[in-house]
């Protein structure tokens, strides 16, 4: 079973940046696309970006220039950089795969809850002064 832990997350101040982390266990991340949602309380949960099994990237309008995912197949990880926090930024972020039957697991589908999977606990943002 495809396992997903996020980390990285914490409070910082406005205009400052985070690092999060997807690891994965039990399987290797290459293998797949891995796309990164948020949640803020009372809100959907909003796609943001993925990167396909050959590295190439789709980000949601939202957050172009200031958010960056990236991965290090070495340590089975995809990062999310986050900088210019905003209080808006606030939320529980989340990765996940490509839910298996839809497309390849390893292209990136669009950036919908419903084409996802396999989904991790979340990592909590909070940007506050």
């Amino acid at each position: 079973q495809l396992q997903l832990v996020e980390s990285g997350g914490g409070l910082v101040q406005p205009g400052g940046s985070l690092r999060l982390s997807c690891a994965a266990s039990g399987f290797p991340l290459d293998d797949y696309a891995i796309g990164w949602f948020r949640q803020a309380p009372g809100k959907e949960r909003e796609g943001l970006s993925c990167i396909n099994w050959r590295a190439r990237t789709v980000y949601a309008d939202s957050v172009k220039g200031r958010f960056t995912i990236s991965r290090d197949s070495a340590k089975n990880t995809v990062y999310l950089q986050i900088n210019s926090l905003v209080p808006d930024d606030t939320a529980t972020y989340y990765c996940a795969v490509p839910r298996p039957g839809l497309l390849d697991q390893r292209i990136c589908p669009p950036l919908l809850s419903a084409t996802f999977d396999s989904w991790g606990q979340g990592t909590q943002v909070t940007v506050s002064s």
